[in-house]
């Protein structure tokens, strides 16, 4: 059968709720799908904040953004790819990779900052400037993302269920406007609340502003999510209904 374009299988209302979850331990892309998710995950928290970039928009004038910020909601688009297709169980063992990896490089970027250089080395301060974020800082990224993702993932699992498979849209959409939210609304006051590096009194408006731009990225890329997750579906013959599914995020159990 020929693939729908995007938009028309949005509005599509011939999808059944299958009665039972389907399962299947033979995934062909599942671990590809989860490094891709912590290398993105990873890029852009360790290499995105160390630059401030600014664009003219159009109307608005120059913009002023953390680099990290154009990449980061990639990890939001994985995570619904996860969830749709393997379901909300396998997607928490993503995102529990990506927490692990997360809080191993942030202690191996510790570490290897206040090793002491050598002396013909001059490069310590611009070394401490892109890997030296605080622990404040780590934790709020760590606290946000754990946060947000699960949300996220929680989200679409039940609006799956409760659109019936249809409006595939709504979901990435909809969970990302509330993962995002939960994390901007953690990670920002966490950080940057009464630290200096921010004043208080624009802090909500950079963090409005990085909320819309990340979800501008989910909307951007609904049409390619919409054929990564049919491709995934109709390759891997897996499309998950989380019915009766465990939805505390302390487990790895699938």
């Amino acid at each position: 059968m020929a693939d729908v374009p995007w938009y028309k299988a949005a509005m599509s209302t011939d999808v059944q709720l299958p009665s039972t979850p389907q399962a299947s331990s033979g995934y062909r892309y599942y671990d590809l799908v989860m490094a891709a998710f912590v290398a993105v995950y990873l890029c852009s928290n360790l290499i995105g904040p160390a630059k401030a970039a600014q664009l003219t928009v159009p109307v608005i004038g120059p913009v002023t953004f953390g680099a990290g910020v154009l990449f980061f909601p990639i990890s939001y688009i994985f995570g619904d790819i996860l969830t749709e297709v393997y379901g909300y169980a396998r997607a928490r063992r993503v995102i529990w990779a990506g927490f692990a990896a997360m809080t191993f490089a942030s202690l191996m970027a510790w570490v290897v900052v206040h090793l002491p250089p050598a002396p013909a080395w001059q490069n310590q301060a611009a070394y401490e400037i892109a890997f030296g974020s605080t622990w404040r800082i780590v934790l709020a990224s760590l606290t946000a993302f754990f946060c947000g993702e699960f949300v996220n993932s929680f989200v679409l699992a039940k609006m799956k269920i409760l659109t019936h498979g249809r409006w595939l849209w709504t979901r990435t959409i909809g969970s990302t406007i509330v993962g995002e939210g939960v994390d901007s609304l953690l990670f920002y006051p966490l950080a940057f609340y009464g630290s200096g590096l921010i004043p208080n009194e624009i802090l909500w408006r950079v963090m409005l502003a990085q909320f819309v731009t990340k979800v501008g990225v989910e909307v951007v890329f609904t049409p390619l999510t919409y054929k990564i997750v049919a491709a995934l579906k109709r390759a891997e013959h897996e499309d998950y209904y989380d019915i009766r599914t465990n939805f505390t995020p302390f487990r790895l159990r699938t």
